[in-house]
């Protein structure tokens, strides 16, 4: 998953203040680039900043499988995600000149913010596999900075075992018919939803994308409209839904939700204590360590009672691997032939889709709902039936999403009321636009 968590630690704060004084010293230095070639007795050593804890087995086994074909080359993986800053983690990196050679990229307004940094993929043998949509998020002035990890998705999830004991014979729709499920759930004395609101990126980014998504003409009206100044979340009708919908998983959910973390929400939901979670098919790896076999599905997070709009996952290329432009000519050539090789060899493919469980981004590699898990399934049904919403928080101004996600907390713990919430995500938007 990819994606990034705050956790406002004073020790992290301390590390990366310390990292910026130390970069501020080093005037003879480029910030970003190594201190050595990554090179170590003749062989080159590929530094990849992984933000995905759930694939973090499976990429060292990737990796290692390429070594074995390339002997000369070996990697040095760091995985940063979870419930830790991803986002502040490699930007201490860069900072204090340990920029690694790959790392992730969410494209559109992440993109841009780090366009100064990233080689320009365009030439690469791939790019002609992969679908022409997943290559737009991180396609800038016609020249192509990413390539597309995977497609993910998300909604609810849901144990189809604990619906059928709650006598649940039809899935949800609409708010309404969703409202009723929770409480029947709940009558049968089964959590409805495990909430993990500890971490930002399920309430700002995945949570709120759902209002954005449901605007007519999201991107760019929308989104441009507040980039104008011309359009508002406060009084918006979407956004109001969202803080229903808000409102019933913290009425039929797991206590103290804002001091449960990625990992308790997921464990929670994986050994049966609650039958719905607000997470992705990034899931499936550790359900499937958990709890093998388990049997699950999709419910789309449902805002209001029009069929329409409501009954759609989000669905997208989460993040983009992206190549360091400033690497050693060495370590450079080694990440770019690593990454193609990963969607083009028979091991490379192989392994997204059974072992990461990866729903491919690539017209060349096919993956059976065996290969890729139900969640994943799921999500490749609805995109069939062309039920889904693409992700709008990537396009959210730089450090909105933190701020969004503080928020959006404070109303969970009763310290704001939702209109004061949502006038302070206008101030957020304006306050971060560029």
């Amino acid at each position: 998953m990819s994606f990034l968590k705050l956790k406002k630690y004073s020790l992290l704060t301390g590390v990366l203040t310390a990292s910026l004084i130390f970069a501020s010293a080093c005037s003879d230095e480029t910030s970003g680039n190594k201190n050595n070639s990554g090179s170590k007795d003749g062989k080159v050593v590929v530094d990849i900043f992984n933000g995905k804890v759930e694939i973090a087995d499976q990429l060292k086994s990737l990796t290692d499988s390429y070594t074995k074909e390339h002997p000369d080359v070996t990697f040095n993986i760091e995985t940063v995600g979870g419930g830790a800053d991803g986002a502040a983690a490699l930007k201490a990196k860069f900072a204090s000149n340990q920029a690694p050679d790959i790392f992730g990229n969410g494209g559109y307004q992440e993109a841009l913010t780090w366009l100064d940094k990233l080689e320009d993929l365009s030439d690469q043998p791939w790019v002609k596999d992969a679908y022409e949509s997943a290559l737009k998020p991180m396609t800038v002035d016609g020249k192509l900075y990413g390539q597309p990890v995977n497609l993910e998705g998300y909604g609810y999830a849901y144990n189809k075992a604990l619906f059928e004991k709650a006598g649940i014979t039809e899935l949800p729709t609409t708010f309404t018919e969703l409202e009723a499920a929770a409480k029947k759930l709940k009558a049968a004395g089964i959590t409805p939803f495990s909430n993990g609101y500890a971490e930002w990126w399920v309430l700002a980014n995945h949570g709120l994308n759902v209002p954005f998504a449901y605007q007519d003409n999201a991107d760019p009206s929308f989104i441009q409209g507040l980039n104008e100044g011309k359009s508002k979340i406060a009084g918006n009708e979407y956004f109001n839904d969202y803080f229903k919908l808000l409102d019933l998983t913290l009425k039929y959910g797991n206590k103290n939700p804002l001091t449960t973390d990625y990992n308790t929400q997921v464990t929670l939901f994986a050994s049966g204590e609650a039958a719905m979670i607000q997470q992705g098919n990034w899931i499936q790896p550790m359900l499937d360590k958990i709890s093998p076999n388990m049997e699950v599905g999709y419910i789309p997070m449902l805002l209001n009672d029009d069929k329409a709009k409501a009954d759609k996952l989000m669905v997208d290329v989460p993040t983009n691997w992206v190549v360091h432009k400033g690497a050693p000519a060495a370590d450079k050539k080694a990440a770019l032939d690593f990454l193609n090789w990963m969607v083009t060899s028979d091991i490379g493919k192989t392994a997204l889709v059974k072992d990461f469980k990866y729903i491919p981004a690539y017209k060349t590699i096919e993956a059976s709902a065996e290969d890729i898990g139900p969640l994943g399934a799921a999500i490749q049904e609805y995109s069939k039936n062309g039920k889904t919403y693409s992700w709008q928080f990537m396009k959210y101004p730089d450090g909105a999403g933190q701020e969004f996600g503080a928020s959006i907390q404070a109303y969970v713990g009763g310290q704001k009321s939702k209109d004061e919430v949502m006038e302070a995500l206008d101030k957020t938007w304006a306050k971060l636009k560029k």
